[in-house]
């Protein structure tokens, strides 16, 4: 019988509970249990595996990214909402650096179709977003790919402390995103 109060979510939050406080490396299921309170055994009866207590975590995190996302952008349009986008997105990560490390690179073709649904409530935050440029699907997929890139690449530098110089990040970035949104059509 599964413990009362115990359940996928719950373990699922417990998980990411230790992911923010100590990284990625520290995901074990021996870990989870010990800071829910049971048997690692226990967790079996709510998660088969570590690797489907990752897939769960990320379905989690990429959903709590596109609400994030999209509250950014909603209410904005062309550059402005695609700079909220650019910012919310960067912010999650600087907020759970050990969270985004559990993303997949390429969630709708990785896991269990929920991954897959996951990463395309994402996806579609950015194509509402870019929806106003009035770009076809091969543009849309280009634009897309320059802003996650851009993201990505700049988040993970910079939550892994890689701007050790002295001139200001915040600056940088609003570099960036000035490129990315004079590669839109204007």
């Amino acid at each position: 019988m599964p413990r009362a109060g115990l359940t996928s979510d719950a373990v699922v939050d417990v998980a990411l509970a230790l992911v923010d406080e100590k990284g990625p490396e520290a995901l074990s299921l021996a870990a989870v249990a010990d800071r829910a309170g049971v048997a690692a055994p226990s967790l079996y009866k709510h998660v088969g595996s570590l690797a489907a207590l990752r897939d769960l975590m990320a379905i989690k995190i990429m959903h709590a990214m596109a609400r994030a996302a999209a509250s950014a952008a909603v209410g904005r349009s062309h550059d402005d909402a695609v700079a909220a986008l650019m910012r919310a997105y960067r912010d999650f990560v600087l907020a759970h650096p050990g969270w985004y490390a559990l993303v997949p690179l390429d969630p709708l073709h990785r896991g269990p179709a929920a991954m897959a649904e996951a990463g395309r409530a994402l996806l579609e935050v950015i194509v509402a977003v870019l929806r106003g440029y009035g770009l076809d699907d091969a543009a849309a997929t280009h634009a897309t790919r320059r802003i996650r890139a851009t993201v990505h690449g700049f988040s993970v530098l910079q939550a892994g402390g890689g701007f050790g110089l002295a001139e200001d990040v915040e600056e940088t970035y609003d570099q960036l995103i000035a490129m990315v949104t004079a590669s839109l059509p204007h």
